[in-house]
């Protein structure tokens, strides 16, 4: 049985990260199930033959279902990585867009009231360009933080709740990400004219009578803006994996189950 349930999360596991991660959909739960299979298995051989090959298989298998799990991963996190790091990423999409810094909604205001809105749209648009310039930075730290992982943490990432990956990237990847966006996203935005825009608008803005003191850190809301935009999307790609199940996969571990 066990050795039918090894081979069962091999095929699984090929069969499914070849076709890429919309096709690989619904294999973490099969590979869970399978895992605890050979646990239990584990736990009740008899000495003779929980020794020499049973050991060296079970390291196998751990080996494999690791192996699975970042495959998924890195199709998933590369496939978000194009996405937002390109024209439009963040700018076009309403889920991860980044809006003017709350800070910046009273100069809007004032600067709209007379005919001078178009200012801050521009400069909205520029700190969406920013963020998809930095965004590629991401891809090497995904690929880092996946190397990283242990058989432990893909053990806790399979078991865990819908964006358990997700939740294992921000804790690893959120403060080496920011410092290496930092510096990309204030060339982009150099490059992009935010600073001239900024100091355009606040001139305008300051020109005016009575109008109260407004300061805003735009590289550090843009670089928070690109770390939720990633992470939301990498949770997007988690949840595909978990559930959306390709049917003829899950027929095919029916009969396996069906069968021990």
């Amino acid at each position: 049985m066990k050795q039918r349930a090894y081979n069962t999360l091999i095929a699984t596991i090929v069969a499914c990260t070849a076709c890429g991660t919309a096709s690989a959909a619904g294999w973490m739960d099969q590979a869970t199930g399978l895992l605890n299979q050979l646990g239990n298995a584990s736990q009740t051989a008899t000495p003779a033959t929980s020794q020499g090959s049973n050991s060296a298989m079970t390291n196998l298998s751990n080996s494999d279902v690791v192996a699975g799990l970042k495959d998924a991963l890195r199709v998933g996190s590369e496939r978000v990585v194009a996405q937002l790091g390109k024209a439009d990423g963040f700018n076009a999409d309403p889920k991860i867009h980044i809006p003017l810094p709350e800070s910046m909604l009273q100069v809007k205001r004032a600067l709209t009231a007379v005919g001078m809105g178009s200012m801050m749209d521009d400069l909205e648009l520029r700190l969406n360009r920013a963020a998809e310039a930095a965004t590629p930075k991401a891809r090497t730290l995904f690929a880092n933080a996946i190397k990283a992982m242990s058989f432990d943490d893909a053990k806790k990432i399979l078991s865990g709740p819908d964006d358990a990956a997700t939740r294992y990237f921000r804790d690893k990847m959120s403060k080496p990400l920011s410092d290496e966006m930092k510096p990309v996203i204030e060339k982009a935005m150099a490059e992009a004219g935010v600073v001239q825009a900024y100091d355009a608008v606040m001139g305008k803005y300051q020109s005016m009578p009575l109008v109260p003191d407004v300061k805003a850190n735009l590289t550090g809301h843009v670089i928070d803006g690109g770390l939720n935009g990633i992470f939301t999307y990498m949770a997007s790609e988690e949840a595909a994996i978990r559930h959306n199940p390709v049917e003829r996969t899950t027929s095919i571990l029916k009969k396996v189950f069906a069968g021990q």
